[in-house]
């Protein structure tokens, strides 16, 4: 029997199928709500990081904000969830579904990067645009909020697709603590038909389709973007 019957039979007459699809289904969610998670630290942090003053608060919340970043790029995704399964959670008391471990895990990893992505975009934003925003009577947050954050999403699109996508792919170590994702599924059938060239075949191929319909949909948006400009 060839490899590809091996694992054809395996997938579909063993349910082999259902594994993948679950696995599928949680590298899905990981990777949608890690994103969420991670861009709503990233906007805060940015918001503090470009906060217009030296009050003792904001500078001791910049500070804080810096060792977050520093931290969270500094080590390797691995390390942060081995860390915090294993270590911090358990000592606080927390248990939770291995699978919403992931996600705040993968969502504190993402806002470490988002945080630089977003500064970056707040600051390529004409600075007119916040003194227009304070000419109208806004606050600095409904500025941000209003105004700012809008046109710097429209200038990070691009960058947000490449973070989301890098994210993506690196759920595929969240075997380490035991959830089931397309990568552990798939190692699975491998494992279990002692045939390995196929099933990791597949796995690249799932992951290439995944990351191409992603790379299509920002392409569209940007499109509709910039005809939004004109």
């Amino acid at each position: 029997m060839s490899s590809i019957q091996t694992f054809c039979e395996y997938f579909f007459t063993y349910g082999g199928y259902k594994d993948y699809l679950y696995g599928l289904s949680n590298t899905a969610l990981i990777a949608v709500f890690g994103l969420l998670i991670g861009f709503v630290i990233g906007c805060l942090i940015a918001t503090v990081k470009i906060f217009p003053t030296k009050n003792p608060f904001i500078v001791v919340l910049e500070t804080i904000a810096d060792g977050y970043v520093a931290l969270f790029r500094g080590t390797p995704i691995v390390v942060q969830l081995l860390l915090l399964h294993f270590g911090l959670f358990p000592l606080l008391g927390i248990d939770l579904d291995a699978v919403v471990e992931a996600i705040i895990i993968f969502g504190l990893n993402s806002g470490a990067y988002m945080s630089e992505i977003l500064r970056g975009g707040i600051n390529a934003v004409d600075a007119g645009q916040m003194e227009a925003g304070r000419s109208l009577g806004f606050g600095f947050g409904e500025t941000m909020l209003r105004i700012i954050l809008p046109q710097a999403i429209k200038n990070i699109l691009p960058t947000l697709g490449n973070e989301f996508i890098a994210l993506l792919k690196e759920t595929s170590v969240v075997s380490f603590i035991a959830v089931i994702d397309v990568t552990r599924s798939l190692q699975s059938i491998a494992d279990s038909t002692y045939e390995y060239f196929v099933p990791y075949i597949v796995l690249a191929i799932t992951y290439l389709v995944i990351v191409l319909v992603i790379t299509y949909f920002i392409r569209i948006m940007e499109r509709r973007l910039s005809k939004n400009e004109r």
